[in-house]
């Protein structure tokens, strides 16, 4: 009487255990293939969810049948599937693989692609990474296609019938049930086997929607319980003792670090091809969206693979085209901060952060690590919380000490500060001073702030689509970029067009006059440049008719970024005397003030050289003043007198 309950229970399992582990495993794959093939293949898997089934079904019998390939094989070695309830569990795999491949595909395609980066560089094998991070984070959408398979399975008739055939007692499952019931006039019965598939299928799908939201609830209550235990120090000892490290602990870093890196790559837009080396200092890559910063990080971390090229850390190769060695990311030793900071979000923070330290080492040792850690970045006590309840600055500082925990002989660090507020970016960025000032490996740090790059960076790299427009000391590539791009990049505001009159002397053509220059000029002059904050601006001498004691009060000064320094003068010995200055400066010109922007510390001042302006937008140069100095300087009648230092101007090239 229960036969065909039994049978399409026993059918629907087993096929969807078969489709779970066929649908992961082509999930998994597709989700990494990325050949000219996969919307093919894509087609392929999800042809049974769209095929008739009884078309379906005359396929598989083509291929199962004795004269079909596969039949054929097997009739060789006795087995004979058709019109046996094997022949149904192919079926009912065949008809619930679709849905299972296409909603664990979707949940794999939800994941972060940075988490399973992260994971490989902190040192996680592919099956590690899979376990540990991809299946995990999928679960939900594995329970979700696990359940339809199992529905869809259950209520396969078409393609079973063709291929199984209706067997009382073997191969009839309840849809055949219903079908043949409903054919000869048994109305009640084939409602009772629609009411028990629809109870099945529909319980099915509700258990596992009730089991999400509790699971969700759980996690949110767990989380906020931790919160509550903020204080609590880790383990059973509020003050734990150190302990020794194991025997077999990390390699140490070379005594002098070093990193040398030749790339080449080819992108739709451009090419990346640079060539650098650096050591322990840390080094500023520098430029705008797009420039391919981000992509020399991961280079050297084996995330993304050059065309050609070299990389050798600490004498280790790590990259060789020619030799075609090419190290996977988890044996790099590569610390790696990302911009969205890649914390696992079904980990804690203490999970997160041992997750990169070796398998030997002991739970206590494990926990010290944590510890430390945790209490240099002033998180004490978090190590049972998730990231989703911590604060930007917290799962930055998590995510630093996570790169670091394991040793790294590199730190890459990818615009860390991007996602926070000014406050918290100057608070964080000065820990992070102190604690690469304590790093004993080479770090590279990406941002296009060039203000944050000239704190954190000794050395800058400066890039511009992929080529590199300068790489020396900060203080060389802020004071002479010698390229137009550099210059732009290292925000410079004032840029002309430029020619050489003569031995020392170059015209201006955007600021309408001629400057003197105390350095060679090379012949790939094209521009000029001069940042905003190095103008210097010369009150007006005094009239002869003013006493001495005014003529001193108001003496000439002269005005350079942040400070007020006097001209040198002499004062004669007569009272009735004019005042005496100092010669007239070179490359002095007078100025009128066109408009002005505002910041809560400085003021923009748009001027133009001599002549007043026609209009607000009619101007040549922005110099940059303290609010203190612009109360001084706009009591000045103008024209002003400004300089162009000819230490302080830029000779640029417009050529790499």
């Amino acid at each position: 009487m229960l036969s065909p309950l039994w049978i399409s229970l026993r059918i629907a399992t087993l096929a969807t255990a078969i489709a779970f582990c066929l649908g992961v495993s082509a999930a998994h794959w597709m989700h990494h293939y990325r050949g000219r093939w996969r919307y093919l293949l894509d087609g392929f898997f999800l042809a049974p969810l769209v095929l008739p089934p009884t078309v379906l079904g005359f396929l598989l019998l083509l291929l199962l049948g004795k004269n079909g390939p596969l039949g054929h094989l097997l009739d060789k070695w006795g087995i004979n599937i058709i019109f046996t309830w094997y022949a149904a569990v192919v079926a009912a795999t065949v008809v619930a693989f679709p849905l299972m491949y296409k909603t664990v595909l979707g949940a794999f395609e939800q994941i972060d692609r940075n988490l399973e980066q992260a994971a490989r560089t902190l040192g996680a094998s592919e099956l590690r990474l899979f376990w540990q991070i991809t299946l995990p984070l999928a679960l939900p959408g594995l329970v979700a296609g696990t359940t339809l398979a199992f529905a869809r399975a259950l209520g396969e008739f078409g393609a079973t019938l063709m291929l199984a055939g209706n067997i009382p007692g073997k191969t009839q499952t309840m849809p055949m049930a219903i079908y043949f019931a409903v054919e000869a006039g048994a109305f009640r019965e084939a409602a009772a086997w629609t009411g028990g598939i629809l109870t099945i299928t529909l319980g099915g799908l509700t258990l596992v929607n009730l089991w999400q939201s509790r699971r969700k609830s759980a996690r949110d209550a767990a989380s906020k319980g931790r919160n509550r235990r903020i204080g609590r120090p880790i383990g059973n000892h509020p003050h734990p003792q150190p302990l020794n490290p194991p025997s077999r602990s990390f390699s140490p870093i070379a005594s002098a670090p070093h990193l040398t890196v030749t790339l080449v790559k080819h992108l739709p837009d451009f090419t990346l091809n640079v060539s650098f080396s650096t050591n322990g200092q840390p080094l500023g890559l520098l430029g705008g969206s797009g420039a391919g910063k981000s992509l020399i990080l991961r280079c050297i971390a084996g995330i993304e693979t050059p065309d050609a090229g070299r990389i050798v850390l600490n004498g280790r190769v790590l990259f060789d085209s020619a030799k075609g060695i090419n190290v996977p990311s988890c044996d790099r030793r590569v610390g790696f901060v990302f911009q969205n900071y890649a914390l696992f979000p079904h980990l804690t923070v203490g999970q997160n952060l041992t997750f990169g330290l070796p398998k030997h080492f002991s739970p206590q040792y494990r926990q010290q690590i944590v510890r430390e850690q945790l209490a240099k970045m002033h998180l004490e006590g978090m190590a049972h919380r998730y990231a989703r309840t911590l604060s930007g600055g917290q799962q930055q500082r998590v995510a630093l000490a996570r790169a670091l925990a394991s040793q790294p002989e590199v730190l890459l660090l990818d615009e860390p500060f991007s996602a926070l507020d000014t406050h918290l970016r100057y608070q964080l960025e000065r820990d992070l001073r102190l604690r690469l000032a304590q790093f004993p490996g080479i770090t590279l740090f990406v941002t296009h702030n060039v203000e944050e790059a000239y704190r954190v960076c000794n050395t800058l790299l400066v890039m511009d689509r992929g080529m590199a427009a300068a790489c020396d000391t900060k203080s060389a590539v802020l004071d002479d970029p010698k390229t137009l791009s550099a210059a732009r990049l290292t925000g410079c505001k004032n840029i002309s067009r430029a020619v050489s009159v003569g031995s020392s002397a170059i015209q201006a053509l955007d600021w309408n006059c001629t400057l003197h220059i105390t350095r060679p000029i090379p012949p790939t002059l094209t521009h000029i440049g001069m940042r905003a904050h190095q103008f210097c601006f010369l009150e007006a001498l005094a009239p002869k008719d003013v006493p001495v004691g005014d003529a001193l009060r108001d003496a000439p000064r002269h005005v350079v970024g942040d400070r007020t320094e006097a001209i040198e003068s002499r004062q004669p010995n007569a009272l009735s005397a004019p005042v005496s200055v100092s010669p007239p400066r070179s490359n002095t010109f007078p100025c009128w003030l066109s408009g002005t922007s505002e910041t809560p510390h400085r003021m923009t001042l748009y001027l133009k050289l001599n002549g007043s302006p026609a209009h607000p937008q009619d101007y040549h140069v922005q110099a940059e003043v303290f609010k203190d100095k612009w109360m001084v300087l706009k009591e000045m009648p103008q024209p002003w007198s400004i300089q162009l230092d000819p230490e302080r101007l830029m000779i640029l090239s417009d050529a790499f």
